[in-house]
C-alpha cells in the first residue's frame, strides 16, 4: 500500500500543490515503518482526498525542538476519520494528528528519547552513574495525559526514573518538583494559553529552569539525532516502572506559594473580597488552597472551574485577552469584589482587574501588575529590614527588555539594580541559577562545606545573597508572568495570585485602592503606557512572511514614523549587549528602535506561535495629579497611531 501512497505523493507534487519539502517528509513517514495503523490510515485519507493544503501545513517542516521544547498543533485543521475515531463527550479526537509538524506520539517520542540521551551523557560527564530522573506534569489540553504517560513510559524504557502526578498540575509546580525531587530534568505537557487545537512539550533542567545554553543546544542535537525508524519500538505505553507522586508534593508546593508572602499581617482582619477563575485550567489546584491558608474567602466562577480541553466559555483561555475574564468581571461587579484574578490553562500567567471609582472593574495590563508588585515588594522588604532602606546594588529586579521601563524607574528610585533579559522567562531563571551558583561557590570557599541552598529560608537567602552574590527581589515579563521568589524558576500564576492579594489587602487596610496606588506610581515616576501589535501568519506561506519582515528589518531598517526619525536602532542579533552583571546577552533576532520623540518599540518573531510581535512603549512626564488623565489620553492616542504605522510598514515588508 505504501508504494501506491508514495505514487499519490508524487502526483500531488506535480499537479496538486504539494510543496517539495512536504512531499519529502511524507515519504519519510510512509517508508519509515514506525506508523501505527491509525496514523497510516490518516495519511492515506489525506492523500486520497488530495488535501494538499492540510498536508503542507502538517509536513512542510519537522516540528522544531527549540530551546524551550515543542509547541504546535495536535489536532489538524482537517481531522481525519481515523483521528476523530471514538470522540469523547467533549469532542476530543481519539488520536493526535499525523504529521512531521504536529505534536503527536512520534514527535513526543523523539523529543523524550533525545532528552534522555542528553541527560545520561550529562550525568556521566559529572562522574555519576545514576539513572537520569525525570518529573512530568501536564495541563488539561487534548492528549496532555496521553503525552505525559507516553513520555514517562519511554523514559523508563530507556533506563531512567520517571515521576508523574495523578492528574493535571500547573507549570510552576513542575519547576518546584524538579528541585524538590533532585531530578535531572522536567517536562510539562502544555501549550500555555494557545488555542485548543495546540499542545506542547516544555523541557526543564536540574535547577528547575527551562533549558538555556549550553544544555539547550545539547538537547536539540540529541533530539535531532534520534532515528525516526526506531520510534515504533517506544509507542506502546508501559507504566509499570513509573512512580506516581503523592499528596506530599502538593502540600510542599502550596507551602512554598504561601511563603512568598512577605507580610502575613496584611491578611489579618482583612475584608478583601476576591474573585478567582482558572479559565478551565490548573489554577484552582494550588491557588485556592494557598489563599484559604491565608484566611481569604474567595469567590469562583463555577462554569470555569471545570477542567475542559476545549475552554468552552472563552474564545481564548488567555488572561491577557479581556474577553477571557468577562464572566469573572460580571461576578465581581455583582458581588462588589475588590479584585479579580484569572490564570491561563497551565497557571504560569495571571491577569487582574480591580474595582474603579465608578464601581466597575478595570483590567490591568501585565506591565501594570508587575510594576505594582515590584514596588510593593521592594518597599516591604525595606520596611522589614531584608534590604537596606537606601537600596543596594546587591539586590536586583529582573525583567525582560520588552517589559515596561516603568519597572526600571521603580527599581532605580529604590536604589535597586535592574537586569533586563531576552524575552522568555528561561533567561530570568538562568540569572537565578547564576546567583545561586555564586553563593554556593563563595560559601564553599569560606567554610569548606557545601551549602544546602534549598533548606535556607527566604530571609536567610536574602542575607547571604546580598553578602556574596545578588538577592532577587522580584521579576516578571509583560505577558502576565511574575515570580516573587527563587523557590520556583519559572513564572508562577499561583504565587502571583497570592502576592497580589497581599498587596490589595494592605491597600484595603489603608482605605486605598489598587488603581489609586497605580496613579501614585505615575505621579512619582512619570506616565508609562505600552501596547502590543501583532500580525498572525499561519502555515508555510506565513512563516516565509514572518522571516521576510525580520530579514528586512536587519537589511533595511525603518528610518522614521509619523515624522519622528529613528534615533537608535539596536540589532540584538548582530550587536554585543552586556547586562549590569557583565554578562553578554545571547544573540537573537530582536530589534529595538528608539524615536526622537522618546517613544520606542521592539520587534521579534514569537517563539511559540505563528506571529510577529511589536512591543510599543510611550512615556510622558506628569505635571500634577490634575493633569494625569489628559496625559494618559494623549499618550494613548500617540501610541495607537504609532502602532498603526508600524503594522502597515510590516505588512508591506511581508509582501516583498
Amino acid at each position: 500500500m505504501n508504494d501506491s501512497l508514495i505514487g499519490l505523493v508524487d502526483d500531488l507534487s506535480v499537479s496538486g500543490g504539494l510543496l517539495p519539502e512536504a512531499a519529502a517528509n511524507v515519504k519519510v513517514w510512509l517508508s519509515g515503518g514506525f506508523l501505527s495503523e491509525a496514523s497510516l490510515g490518516s495519511l492515506q485519507e489525506l492523500l486520497e482526498s488530495r488535501n494538499a493544503e492540510e498536508l503542507n501545513n502538517r509536513f512542510y517542516k519537522n516540528i522544531a525542538f527549540g530551546t524551550g521544547g515543542l509547541r504546535g498543533r495536535t489536532i489538524g485543521s482537517t481531522a481525519t476519520t481515523q483521528e476523530k475515531g471514538a470522540m469523547d463527550e467533549t469532542g476530543s479526537p481519539e488520536n493526535p494528528g499525523v504529521g512531521s509538524n504536529m505534536l503527536n506520539e512520534y514527535t513526543v517520542a523523539k523529543a523524550t528519547i533525545g532528552l534522555f540521551q542528553y541527560a545520561r551523557k550529562y550525568l556521566q560527564e559529572k562522574g555519576s552513574e545514576s539513572a537520569p530522573k525525570l518529573v512530568i506534569a501536564h495541563d488539561v489540553r487534548h492528549f496532555s495525559r496521553f503525552f505525559c504517560e507516553l513520555s514517562a513510559s519511554i523514559w523508563t524504557r530507556c533506563g531512567g526514573e520517571a515521576f508523574i502526578f495523578d492528574g493535571p498540575r500547573s507549570t510552576p509546580q513542575l519547576s518546584f518538583a524538579v528541585r524538590s525531587l533532585g531530578a535531572t530534568c522536567g517536562v510539562v505537557i502544555t501549550a500555555s494559553h494557545n488555542p485548543p487545537h495546540d499542545n506542547g512539550y516544555k523541557a526543564y533542567f536540574e535547577d528547575g529552569g527551562q533549558l538555556v545554553p549550553p544544555n539547550d543546544s545539547g538537547v536539540i542535537a540529541e533530539v535531532e539525532a534520534v532515528a525516526m525508524e526506531n520510534l515504533g519500538d517506544y509507542i506502546a505505553i508501559d507504566l509499570s516502572n513509573v512512580s506516581t507522586l503523592g499528596p506530599e508534593q502538593d502540600e510542599a508546593y502550596v507551602s512554598a506559594v504561601v511563603e512568598t508572602v512577605i507580610d502575613r499581617n496584611a491578611f489579618e482582619n482583612s475584608d478583601l473580597k476576591v474573585v478567582f477563575t482558572p479559565i478551565h485550567g490548573t489554577g484552582a489546584i494550588s491557588t485556592l488552597p494557598a489563599l484559604e491558608a491565608l484566611g481569604l474567602s474567595v469567590l469562583t466562577v463555577p462554569e470555569q472551574m471545570v477542567q475542559d480541553s476545549n475552554f468552552p466559555t472563552v474564545v481564548s483561555p488567555n488572561p491577557e485577552n479581556a474577553e477571557a475574564l468577562d464572566m469573572a468581571i460580571r461576578l465581581s461587579e455583582s458581588e462588589s469584589a475588590d479584585i479579580l484574578m484569572g490564570t491561563d490553562p497551565d497557571c504560569d500567567r495571571m491577569g487582574v482587574a480591580a474595582r474603579n471609582s465608578e464601581g466597575g472593574m478595570t483590567l490591568l495590563t501585565g506591565n501594570q501588575i508587575g510594576a505594582l508588585l515590584a514596588d510593593y515588594r521592594i518597599r516591604k522588604l525595606k520596611s522589614m529590614g531584608w534590604i537596606p532602606e537606601s537600596g543596594t546594588q546587591s539586590a536586583a529586579l529582573i525583567k525582560t527588555f520588552v517589559t515596561s521601563p516603568l519597572q526600571d524607574a521603580i527599581a532605580e528610585g529604590h536604589g535597586i539594580k535592574t537586569i533586563n533579559t531576552l524575552t522568555g522567562f528561561k533567561w530570568i531563571g538562568e540569572k537565578l541559577r547564576l546567583y545561586e551558583q555564586a553563593l554556593r561557590e563563595a560559601h564553599q570557599a569560606e567554610t569548606g562545606m557545601e551549602l544546602d541552598y534549598d533548606q535556607l529560608s527566604q530571609r536567610e537567602r536574602a542575607e547571604l545573597l546580598q553578602k556574596h552574590s545578588t538577592f532577587y527581589v522580584f521579576g516578571g515579563e509583560e505577558s502576565y508572568g511574575y515570580l516573587p521568589t527563587d523557590a520556583v524558576r519559572d513564572k508562577d500564576g499561583n504565587a502571583a495570585s497570592v502576592i497580589f492579594c497581599e498587596l490589595a489587602a494592605s491597600l484595603t487596610k489603608e482605605g486605598r485602592t489598587v488603581l489609586e496606588r497605580l496613579d501614585d506610581l505615575y505621579l512619582q515616576h512619570g506616565y508609562y503606557l505600552e501596547t502590543l501589535g501583532q500580525i498572525v501568519y499561519e502555515g508555510a506561506a506565513g512563516a516565509a512572511k514572518i522571516a521576510r519582515i525580520l530579514e528586512t528589518y536587519r537589511s533595511n531598517p525603518p528610518t522614521e514614523f509619523r515624522g519622528s526619525p529613528v534615533k537608535r536602532f539596536t540589532d540584538f542579533g548582530r550587536e554585543t549587549v552586556v547586562d549590569p552583571d557583565g554578562k553578554e546577552i545571547p544573540k537573537q533576532d530582536l530589534y529595538f528602535l528608539e524615536l526622537e520623540n522618546g517613544y520606542r518599540y521592539a520587534v521579534r518573531g514569537s517563539g511559540t506561535e505563528p506571529k510577529i510581535k511589536f512591543y510599543l512603549f510611550g512615556s510622558e512626564s506628569v505635571a500634577s495629579r490634575d493633569a494625569l488623565e489628559a496625559t494618559k489620553s494623549e499618550t494613548r492616542s500617540n501610541l495607537e497611531a504609532l502602532k498603526e504605522a508600524i503594522l502597515d510598514d510590516a505588512k508591506a515588508r511581508a509582501e516583498g
